[in-house]
């Protein structure tokens, strides 16, 4: 017979994003996990496979408390001021008080190397694909752009997001904002 969980996954995932977070995927270990999670590594097993599984998990938590900033964009309608929002709410997001964490997946993404393990990274990619469409669709509000502008200004802005997102990490907001103002000058 099954053991019932003693605790609710949604609050451990929270804790071990937050691990991930703030230590990053390499550092973080599975006895790290245990501790921070606060259940044992048979439950992380049993529950998630393993610390990749765990961290797939994680971005499944980060993606909704992303949604956040990603509604208003998606909800604008005036394309370009939404991006514009867009990167300052990020700037918000990504500031815990005590901690400038930045983004979960750029600071993974700037950690991975090569032999990383590849659902990891085909999940990295996937996440920055989804927010580069989202990206595209706020410029296609604007009626005046070809495709070409486009495809060409949403790498743009998703390039100058996951700078932004290392830089978010160490700069100063006043900073930040005016590399969000240099970002759209021209755009």
């Amino acid at each position: 017979m099954a053991r019932k969980k003693e605790y609710k996954e949604e609050e451990v995932i929270e804790k071990a994003m937050a691990l991930f977070w703030n230590n990053g995927y390499e550092t973080t270990s599975m006895q790290m996990l245990e501790k921070e999670m606060g259940i044992n590594k048979f439950s992380i097993y049993a529950s998630f496979g393993n610390k990749n599984g765990v961290f797939l998990e994680c971005m499944k938590c980060y993606k909704k408390k992303l949604n956040q900033i990603i509604l208003p964009l998606k909800n604008a309608t005036d394309g370009m001021k939404g991006l514009k929002q867009y990167f300052y709410d990020f700037i918000e997001f990504s500031r815990d008080p005590q901690i400038a964490r930045g983004c979960l997946i750029t600071n993974t993404a700037n950690e991975l190397n090569e032999d990383a393990d590849p659902t990891i990274k085909a999940e990295l990619s996937k996440f920055t694909g989804e927010i580069r469409t989202h990206f595209a669709n706020a410029l296609k509000r604007n009626t005046t752009k070809d495709a070409i502008t486009i495809e060409n200004q949403a790498d743009y802005f998703l390039i100058s997001m996951f700078g932004m997102a290392s830089a978010s990490r160490v700069f100063p907001k006043e900073q930040l904002h005016n590399y969000i103002e240099n970002i759209f000058k021209n755009a």
